[in-house]
């Protein structure tokens, strides 16, 4: 496969815009990040800044957009289908797709809009950045995991792979990215959505009541993702137990920060993705879906009383 020369990023949160200041070094690739009217004038006008220095994006609207070889979706889930559309113009049939949301959700949404050959599948490990008002602060850039569906070393994610390496982007490519994507599905539906409701940063999960509370969601998680064939299981929730309280003990995950500044949380595609994967296995889900309930009356309580 030829080297990749177009690329495309939508998304230009404490994600994407760390990400996209990488590729921004690259001086024999064109690319640029796509953003609505609205938002380029904004980023245009207040600046997008990592470490307190100004990046210096090449912006461009949807209508704008020219097709590219790659195109990185980095929003968060909430907004996939807005991304997607967005995105149209530079998707062709040669374009791949790597979406670096979190959870299992949006590589289905991709490939039913624009087809299983155009998609890879990926995420992002160990980025520690936050948004802060334009202003983004971050200690480590993280490393993007990707691959094939079917796991298959092909040419493009080689092509992939040599891109990000210029780049100096950290990445992996795992014996089975599926397996990879729901071990970090697995921290996001525990540790994300238990954090958020219960305002604890990473150390609170020492406590006994939390660990309790963990088990019993983790092992409704593992039950349905055996049931989907990937193969869970609770030695690697304990492992994760046990990486959380290695963290900074008040970092937040994401989340709990999107509670905090009063942002409606990705909710849906963690609980609720394991609600609905358990009704379609027929596997009760009863924590999961009072963590869901708990997390979705308190964006709607302060909807309609804390506006």
């Amino acid at each position: 496969m030829e080297p990749i020369k177009n690329i495309a990023l939508i998304g230009l949160g404490a994600v994407g815009a760390v990400v996209a200041s990488q590729l921004n070094t690259l001086k024999d690739v064109n690319f640029c990040c796509v953003a609505d009217s609205e938002r380029k004038k904004r980023y245009e006008h207040n600046g997008i800044f990592i470490n307190n220095k100004r990046q210096s994006f090449n912006l461009v609207t949807p209508d704008e957009l020219k097709p590219a070889d790659l195109v990185i979706i980095a929003t968060k889930n909430l907004h996939i289908d807005e991304a997607l559309e967005q995105i149209k113009n530079a998707v062709t049939d040669k374009t791949m797709i790597l979406s670096l949301l979190n959870g299992i959700q949006s590589e289905r949404e991709i490939e039913k809009t624009y087809g299983a050959e155009k998609t890879l599948y990926g995420f992002i490990i160990s980025i520690t950045s936050i948004n802060l008002n334009g202003n983004i602060s971050c200690t480590s850039n993280g490393t993007i995991v990707f691959g094939e569906k079917d796991n298959t070393r092909s040419s493009r994610i080689c092509a992939v792979e040599q891109l990000f390496s210029r780049a100096g982007i950290s990445c992996q490519i795992p014996e089975n990215i599926q397996l990879e994507m729901w071990k970090k599905f697995l921290i996001n539906v525990v540790f994300n959505s238990l954090g958020a409701i219960t305002r604890s940063p990473y150390g609170g999960f020492k406590f006994e009541a939390m660990k309790n509370s963990v088990m019993k969601i983790g092992q409704e998680t593992i039950k349905v993702a055996n049931a989907e064939g990937i193969p869970l299981t609770e030695d690697l929730l304990q492992k994760d137990i046990d990486l959380t309280l290695s963290y900074i003990p008040t970092g937040k995950c994401s989340m709990l920060q999107d509670v905090e500044a009063g942002r409606l949380t990705e909710n849906d595609f963690f609980t609720g993705t394991i609600i609905k994967l358990g009704e379609k296995h027929g596997i009760p889900t009863p924590y999961c879906r009072f963590l869901y309930d708990l997390i979705k009356g308190t964006e709607q309580i302060r909807s309609e009383f804390y506006k």
